[in-house]
């Protein structure tokens, strides 16, 4: 093996000490970028509310004015998705893909859920809305997304999202979606 001529006037005591001090380097990177992923959720929220593009709707259920008036004049189709993490044994789908609904309306949707597994599982679904700025007038009423959801082993449920698309959306949107994404609930320490 042959020995670079860069290396021939550097000591092996000395060439320890560099290796030393790259690995601490990148060790040092590593560590920070390990905290950066921790850190990015909480600064996502903060940015998100800073700039109100967050494209999550509400997280608890909206109270509704009796008096809501339906926008009969137009209507905007809602798009609805749906993802589980993989590996966590879960079928997640709507009923539809899209339908349509006039803004101010109370309108439904089911999901259905299966865990596939043998084991109980306990999870959460996090919503999101594209355009992110159509998420302050998706008003949801009802959502399993609001508490996390229990499931027996090969145990098939049917989830309702009861929403309301607010009549002050802009005119120019005409498409919104729904997406969620099922994830497992962080298991308690014990």
């Amino acid at each position: 093996m042959e020995i670079s001529p860069v290396l021939m006037g550097v000591s092996k005591a000395e060439r320890q000490r560099t290796n030393v001090r790259m690995g601490l380097k990148l060790g040092l990177v590593a560590l920070f970028f390990v905290g950066f992923g921790f850190a990015m959720v909480p600064l996502y929220d903060v940015i998100c509310e800073l700039t109100g593009l967050n494209g999550k709707t509400n997280a608890v259920a909206v109270a509704v004015d009796k008096n809501t008036q339906i926008d009969m004049t137009r209507s905007v189709k809602v798009e609805f998705l749906s993802h589980s993490m993989p590996g966590v044994g879960l079928t997640f789908k709507p009923e539809q893909f899209s339908i349509r609904v006039h803004p101010g309306e109370i309108s439904h949707m089911n999901y259905t859920i299966t865990n596939t597994t043998d084991k109980v599982f306990v999870g959460q679904a996090i919503p999101s809305i594209t355009p992110a700025v159509a998420a302050q007038y998706f008003e949801k009423l009802q959502c399993f997304c609001f508490g996390q959801q229990s499931f027996a082993p090969g145990e098939t449920r049917t989830m309702p999202v009861v929403f309301v698309v607010n009549p002050k959306l802009d005119r120019d949107f005409g498409t919104v979606t729904l997406s969620y994404t099922f994830f497992e609930a962080i298991k308690a320490k014990s």
